[in-house]
């Protein structure tokens, strides 16, 4: 099976598009409002920066097993893509299905209402619902990306290079300016002292609290997945797109490490871990009285770029269900003028919007928020599957190869084991409904297989021995 049309994604996207999907991809409002959590967990500021780092480098990890994934598999899609081809085509469309039900859309719907509070804030209409303009701005962005692949990568582009610079600004004003002066007496509100009582019982507490502050950190650095879903689009994806896994990860890495730098320098671990808003009051000591209103500005475009991001990316994902005939036939059909998922495009808008109407999309969210990392692990265990399956002797010359394999692959997937371990630990009633909304999956699974079986030779891998 195939797309209706018959017709191909056009590759319009060069190197530097594909890194700034990946960086796009990566950061988005975590950056400046996780690092709190992270400085209750930990014990000291040596340790957060070290988290941070640690956090790096499992993202790096991730990259570097995408990067020959998408060397060896550019098809649209992406992860959806290895899925299938490793295990069966019901992992690959329990991911999608995940994708489109919870994860992106809710994502999308969260990520909207962030924007539009923000933005409001900036005009100085805090006191105004925040839904009108959320909902206008997942129209705009769909249909943006609805008329071309470019187009959608031209705002991103502008986004992102907006969104680095305005933390680029906040890392400057952070080593170049002395902060204001906290009050003497600011405490953490209940902050680092429990990770202090947990190390007075033994050094043993450290990795568990180390654990335990890793997960809002990866949660913080996951995204670098989307340039695999426009592999297609990538012009020259064998050679450009690990390229761009990498830069972009690395990028992003060492933004992060520099930020909660600076969060520390100006804030102190006990002020980090008592603001909710770390981004805003290190900028307010730093920059002034004008320090809210620029982390304001750098929210909204950081969301919006987000939003841009989740529609030009993860739509490939059901587009490739549908030309395997796992999901709706139309899907698959790219519009004759523009050569985008126009229909995948407008069913997830439209979703996503039913999601910030109804205000439930947080809780969904919560509630499988797991699942991405359980396929993270599984993609990219993915790499030892292909690594038998489609020998490195037998496959195109210059194509890309992970390094310290099988090191690397097995300990990112111990490490994802450990992040859903840790989440389904926290909120195990929220992790039992996730998991029971994945299991509905099973039975949509069957009925489009019985409509559409899927040849053989398709669920066995077909990679670079096309």
């Amino acid at each position: 099976m195939g797309p209706v049309s018959g017709e191909r994604f056009e590759r319009a996207l060069g190197p530097f598009d594909a890194t700034m999907v990946v960086v796009g991809g990566i950061i988005g409002a975590g950056i400046f409002i996780n690092p709190y959590i992270v400085a209750q967990r930990l014990p000291s500021e040596g340790w957060v920066l070290a988290a941070w780092a640690a956090g790096g480098a499992i993202a790096l990890a991730g990259a570097l097993a995408y990067a020959e994934l998408g060397s060896l598999f550019p098809k649209a899609g992406g992860q959806y893509v290895y899925l299938r081809d490793a295990y069966h085509p019901l992992v690959g469309f329990l991911y999608g299905w995940a994708l489109l039900l919870l994860i992106e859309c809710g994502a999308i719907a969260a990520v909207a209402i962030t924007f539009a509070e923000y933005a409001l804030r900036l005009v100085g209409r805090e006191n105004a619902s925040a839904l009108p303009l959320a909902i206008a701005a997942i129209v705009v962005v769909s249909a943006i990306n609805y008329l071309g692949v470019k187009p959608g990568s031209r705002v991103l582009n502008v986004f992102v290079v907006l969104k680095v610079a305005a933390l680029a600004v906040l890392i400057g004003a952070g080593f170049l300016i002395a902060p204001a002066v906290p009050d003497a007496g600011a405490g953490p509100a209940g902050g680092t002292a429990g990770a202090g009582d947990a190390l007075a019982g033994g050094a043993a507490a450290l990795p568990v609290l180390f654990g335990a502050a890793l997960v809002p950190i990866l949660f913080s650095y996951g995204g670098w997945q989307n340039a695999n879903y426009v592999a297609e689009e990538i012009d020259d994806p064998r050679r450009n797109l690990p390229r761009s896994l990498l830069a972009g990860t690395l990028l992003v890495a060492a933004i992060y490490v520099l930020v909660n730098i600076v969060y520390l320098r100006a804030l102190g671990l006990e002020g980090l871990a008592a603001t909710r808003t770390p981004a805003s009051d290190a900028a307010g000591r730093l920059l002034g009285p004008g320090g809210d209103r620029f982390v304001a500005a750098a929210i909204a475009i950081s969301t919006f770029g987000f939003l841009d991001l989740a529609v030009l990316a993860p739509t490939r994902v059901y587009y490739a269900m549908a030309a395997d005939g796992l999901f709706f036939r139309g899907v698959a059909r790219l519009h004759p003028r523009f050569r985008t998922p126009s229909l995948a495009i407008v069913l997830q808008a439209a979703w996503a919007i039913a999601l910030a109407l109804t205000g439930t999309y947080a809780a969904l969210v919560d509630t499988v928020v797991f699942a991405d990392w359980i396929f993270f692990g599984l993609t990219v265990a993915s790499v030892l599957v292909f690594r038998r399956r489609v020998p490195l002797g037998s496959r195109l010359a210059g194509g890309f190869r992970m390094p310290l394999y099988p090191v690397l692959p097995i300990l990112f997937a111990v490490v994802s084991a450990g992040v859903v371990a840790s989440v389904v630990a926290s909120n195990p009633a929220r992790s039992a409904v996730g998991a029971a909304l994945l299991l509905a999956g099973v039975p949509a699974f069957l009925y489009w297989k019985r409509r559409a079986p899927i040849p053989a030779e398709e669920a066995n891998g077909r990679g670079e021995r096309e």
